[in-house]
């Protein structure tokens, strides 16, 4: 997607074998580019939230497993740095899967070729990350055509809930692509982007990937989708996932399941978009067996934004002394859920995806 004017992708191996990605604690004050040359570069963009979103992590993880394989000396070696990796954040997939996607392709291939192949496979799954929310646009856009098509000449308008844009993804992203899709087609689309506090995701870099691609949108804060709602200014809510069990139970940011309960009550379709890596066969019962990450306190009780002075500061915003629960993410049942938009098409909750 653009930046600036100019293409990117959220990550790339340079010609000297170090992985390069885009900063996303610095959005929106400045865009900057970090270098990790090793494992545990890797592992602290991972948890550090330098780099964020299921489908990134699980890339980036692919790629922290090939400088894993120069790191290691052994078996043994590359198994404990894959923990090193797998360690960092628990409820995202898409991070094991990588990661033992790589472990695997080295058994298959033999230890002695594990740099070239841990190389290679890297390359593929970040390759096939774009292609899957490529093809996630394209189904989507459908969807967006559709309620177009019964409301002529008037916007088409979207709520999505924390970053599910390209940022979350090597490029194009899983929510927003089918948004991207519509632009470009030609369709009036405009988002209602939730702040999606308290790292607020939504106004930092969903609002920012949105103006940078033209696409009209309004940041709001998160508890007002509903009145939005009642109102009959939503006519449809695609959000991202970070895990979707077998029977489509979603995890996705705080609050997804509050935008649920909303769209279910006011008849409004809500649709969860996905790839494939992000399932979890392995799973049945969302609310009981998904992992829910707890982040730090300080993601609540302060908040960085830029001074009248130009300058990023970090204020707080809770008086001293009051503690702050920091639940990072919630499980929205699939009996809420509409339909999950996969690169191989639209499908119910808990049924096969589309071949």
């Amino acid at each position: 997607m653009l930046v600036h004017g100019q293409p990117y992708r959220t990550l790339w191996m340079t010609d000297d074998a170090t992985v390069r990605i885009i900063d996303q604690r610095r959005l929106p004050w400045s865009f900057e580019l970090l270098d990790l040359r090793s494992v545990a570069d890797v592992a602290h963009a991972i948890r550090d939230m330098a780099v964020r979103g299921a489908g990134l992590i699980g890339a980036t993880a692919a790629h922290g497993m090939a400088l894993a394989a120069r790191e290691a000396a052994s078996p043994a070696e590359l198994q404990r740095l894959a923990l090193e990796l797998t360690a960092t954040r628990p409820t995202a997939v898409n991070l094991a899967w990588a990661v033992n996607r790589q472990l695997a392709a080295v058994a298959a291939a033999g230890f002695e070729k594990r740099v070239a192949v841990t190389l290679a496979e890297a390359r593929r799954v970040a390759d096939e990350d774009a292609a899957m929310c490529a093809a996630i646009g394209r189904h989507g856009l459908e969807v967006i055509r559709g309620i177009a098509n019964q409301k002529p000449g008037r916007v088409v308008n979207v709520l999505t809930h924390c970053n599910a844009g390209w940022l979350a993804f090597v490029d194009h992203g899983s929510a927003t692509s089918p948004v991207y899709a519509a632009h470009a087609a030609g369709i009036p689309v405009h988002v209602w982007v939730d702040e999606t506090r308290p790292r607020s995701q939504g106004a930092r870099l969903t609002a920012w990937e949105l103006g940078q691609q033209g696409v009209p949108h309004t940041v709001i804060p998160d508890n007002t989708g509903g009145h939005l709602m009642q109102h009959g200014l939503v006519d449809l809510v695609i959000t991202g996932a970070d895990r979707v069990t077998r029977g489509g139970d979603v995890a996705n940011k705080i609050g997804t399941y509050l935008k649920a309960l909303a769209a279910r009550d006011n008849g409004i379709p809500f649709y969860v978009a996905l790839p494939s890596s992000t399932f979890d066969d392995t799973l049945t019962d969302g609310l009981r067996e998904i992992p829910i990450e707890q982040r730090g306190e300080d993601e609540v009780t302060h908040l960085e934004g830029v001074a009248a002075d130009g300058s990023v500061q970090t204020v707080r915003i809770v008086p001293e002394g009051s503690p702050a629960a920091n639940y990072g993410f919630d499980v929205t049942p699939a009996r809420l859920v509409t339909g999950l938009i996969t690169e191989r098409g639209i499908t119910a909750p808990g049924l096969p995806g589309p071949e």
